[in-house]
């Protein structure tokens, strides 16, 4: 029972471990079309381009994101936002964030 038990955890383990790796090829895609928007004001189409492909909607899944029509958008409205995803997943980037809320409600 216990090498069940260990196997399982293992198991676990390494699923959670893809899908962290699959999550990196997400945001490097994102940054990707940030930077070609940038360059040539095409991001948000690449993104829902790569979104919609078979080896994106797999990379995706494997992310553990479904990859529907509603992601899709999400993901072309991140990109038109510019915001790189280092940036974006900081900590001062979202205090900052916050503090604009906080000022445009009052």
């Amino acid at each position: 029972m216990k090498d069940f038990v260990d196997g399982a955890a293992f198991n676990n383990e390494q699923g959670n471990r893809a899908r962290k790796l699959f999550a990196a090829v997400v945001l490097a895609a994102l940054d990707d079309a940030i930077s070609d928007d940038k360059k040539y004001g095409n991001g948000p189409d690449q993104i829902a381009r790569w979104a919609r492909s078979r080896d994106g909607r797999e990379v995706l899944s494997c992310a553990g994101i479904d990859p529907n029509e509603r992601v899709v958008s999400g993901l072309m409205e991140f990109v038109s936002k510019g915001v790189r995803t280092s940036v974006a997943l900081s900590r001062e980037e979202s205090e900052r964030r916050n503090a604009a809320a906080q000022a445009e409600a009052a």
